[in-house]
């Protein structure tokens, strides 16, 4: 007797929870919490801090000299570049009133920086501008990586509850979330690129220049020379004419006033 009424309590207490066990779901389901916006800011804890990086330096030089054979300076440089791995990234040149000049911009990778700048600074006398800088940016990098990191931890999280969100309003706001921190990661994911880019190669902008000599510059320009002086001449006497006509008033008045001046002396020697 005892058996089956134990067996009966058995029975009643199965087929309620069976009942049960849906809305039960749907209430777990429901009370989904999503992370809110502030959890995108905490920081990282000791075991998932970032392992230890090495030094990140981004080194740029900037040079002007003057050299006797721009031909030769440019071969040498070029030669240089060659030999430390290096890319052209601009090439300009030109002409002044009294030199002939070139500008570079070249990008070296950052290991064969000292020896780039050792290579082209054999046969230079002097430097009119050698500008050196290195900054640590040691610190930003770390910074970026793990910001990168936590914004990828939230994603997941994230991806988890959308496979347990079952509501379309949930989905909904899920979603969305999730697209504004892709973009948050994708900026940062080029931000580091970027840095990174600057760490590994380094920016060295060179000027250098011939000074054209006197009689050298007399002998190939002479009669431009003459043909400028006479054009300034001809805009001088335009500019003093129009100067003039700029202040015809004041002149009509000064031989108005001379004119009755010399008619009163007149008078009065007569």
């Amino acid at each position: 007797m005892r058996y089956i009424f134990c067996l009966s309590l058995f029975v009643l207490s199965f087929t309620s929870c069976s009942k049960n066990e849906e809305p039960i779901a749907e209430m777990a389901v429901s009370a989904i919490k999503l992370p809110s916006k502030s959890e995108g800011k905490y920081k990282t804890s000791e075991a998932d801090a970032i392992p230890k990086i090495s030094q990140k330096i981004i080194k740029q030089a900037s040079l002007r000299f003057e050299t006797n054979n721009l031909d030769d300076t440019f071969a040498q440089i070029q030669k240089a570049i060659t030999a430390n791995k290096g890319t052209v990234q601009n090439d300009s040149e030109g002409k002044d009133y009294n030199n002939i000049y070139r500008n570079l911009t070249v990008r070296i990778p950052s290991q064969n920086f000292d020896t780039f700048i050792k290579s082209i600074s054999d046969g230079v006398s002097y430097f009119e501008r050698k500008e050196i800088s290195a900054e640590d940016v040691t610190e930003q990098y770390i910074d970026l990586e793990s910001r990168l990191k936590t914004k990828k931890k939230l994603e997941n999280r994230y991806l988890e509850i959308l496979q347990k969100a079952t509501k379309i309003s949930e989905i909904l706001e899920i979603e969305k979330q999730i697209s504004i921190i892709r973009e948050e990661i994708e900026a940062k994911e080029g931000q580091l690129k970027y840095l990174e880019s600057r760490v590994s190669e380094s920016t060295i902008n060179i000027e250098f220049y011939k000074t054209i000599a006197e009689k050298e510059a007399i002998k190939t320009s002479y009669g431009s020379k003459i043909w400028t002086a006479i054009k300034s001449g001809f805009f001088g006497l335009s500019s003093f004419l129009i100067s003039i006509i700029s202040v015809w008033p004041f002149i009509i008045l000064f031989v108005v006033l001379v004119y009755f001046i010399r008619k009163r002396f007149k008078r009065k020697k007569a």
